[in-house]
């Protein structure tokens, strides 16, 4: 099953990292936001990814295109160029990079992926989202229930701090506590391919028309 990783928004809420790079592109110990969501799918044992690129997609071509020789030990003989791969520690990961538009939108741009897609079922997430998701327990889920779209939803935890008042008084403050309501789109989801059928332009946000819709038709 593909999964395809939507990689081509401008990321302005990052601004003062996005001006230089794609935010999946961002690092976190060294190694791009991008690599680490990849590797969530593939721990759970899928490989097969199409990065659906847009704005600066060519660092992320770029990324890929020298992967292999970043991350493996070779030799090479200076009198003719000829390289030698002596020993290599790189994923078994089959990748497809796509570019879907710079300004297109997130459903606009499945929506390109469509002959990608063909009649098989997928999966998609953000480029610049992580989770500890279990992937496969996910697509057990969306396969039980025979739905077209699975959705990962998530409760997030407070912006602030919390203050129980006894009129004047503080008697009891609480850390960015859970909050009690307001479950969110969490980003990993399992679509059939009939899905992508509400999925039409390159100006529709996925957020927007076609998970309405989705949810509309049940």
């Amino acid at each position: 099953m593909k999964t395809i990783i939507l990689a081509g928004g401008l990321g302005t809420r990052l601004e003062e990292e996005t001006t230089k790079k794609p935010k999946p592109m961002v690092e976190i110990g060294g190694k791009p936001l991008l690599w680490h969501i990849m590797n969530i799918y593939s721990g759970h044992g899928f490989n097969e990814f199409v990065i659906a690129c847009g704005y600066k997609g060519e660092l992320i071509k770029e990324y890929f295109a020298h992967f292999v020789l970043r991350n493996s030990d070779w030799s090479i003989n200076l009198r003719d160029g000829a390289r030698e791969m002596v020993s290599r520690n790189t994923p078994d990961w089959n990748i497809e990079l796509v570019d879907t538009g710079y300004n297109t939108m997130t459903g606009g741009r499945i929506a390109r992926l469509k002959k990608k897609i063909g009649k098989n079922r997928f999966m998609v997430t953000y480029g610049d989202g992580l989770g500890d998701v279990n992937i496969r327990e996910l697509v057990s889920f969306h396969k039980s229930h025979g739905k077209l779209a699975t959705l990962t939803a998530v409760r997030p935890p407070a912006r602030f701090g919390g203050l129980l008042l006894d009129e004047d008084r503080i008697v009891e403050f609480s850390e960015k506590p859970q909050t009690g309501e307001g479950w969110i789109n969490g980003g990993f989801f399992v679509f059939e391919p009939e899905a992508v059928d509400y999925m039409v332009g390159d100006d529709m946000p996925l957020e927007r028309a076609p998970l309405e819709n989705l949810a509309a038709d049940g």
